[in-house]
């Protein structure tokens, strides 16, 4: 079956970084675009990024577009988020999702399959 796995998360300041990964299983990788997702406390989960099945496009939330940078390994079957500058606003439960196509897109209910999840938290 699908899983994915998410990892990285923590604690950070105001300025600093985090990486998150997401280790994928149960379908072909290599095929399926893959995106991230967010969810802070009272409020609804919104698009963070999104890749396509080869890495070369990707979508990202103006919130943090030039902050963070969606990558991901096909050999190792694993997507990754490079947050930079990060900011108290940042602070959320992120998810990586499970493209049903091959595009990446920033629409929910273009993704089928989703990781529990990994906190972030961005705070002085």
């Amino acid at each position: 079956q699908v899983q994915l796995v998410e990892s990285g998360g923590g604690l950070a300041q105001p300025g600093g970084s985090l990486r998150l990964s997401c280790v994928a299983s149960g379908f072909t990788f290599s095929n399926s675009a893959m995106g991230w997702f967010r969810q802070a406390p009272g409020k609804e989960r919104e698009f963070v990024a999104g890749i396509s099945y080869s890495g070369f496009d990707r979508t990202y939330a103006d919130s943090v577009k030039g902050r963070f940078t969606a990558s991901r390994d096909n050999t190792r079957n694993t997507l990754y988020l490079q947050m930079n500058n990060l900011k108290i606003e940042d602070t959320a439960l992120y998810h990586c999702a499970k493209g049903q196509g091959i595009f990446s897109s920033q629409r929910e209910r273009d993704y089928d399959y989703w990781g529990q999840g990994t906190q972030v938290t961005v705070s002085s």
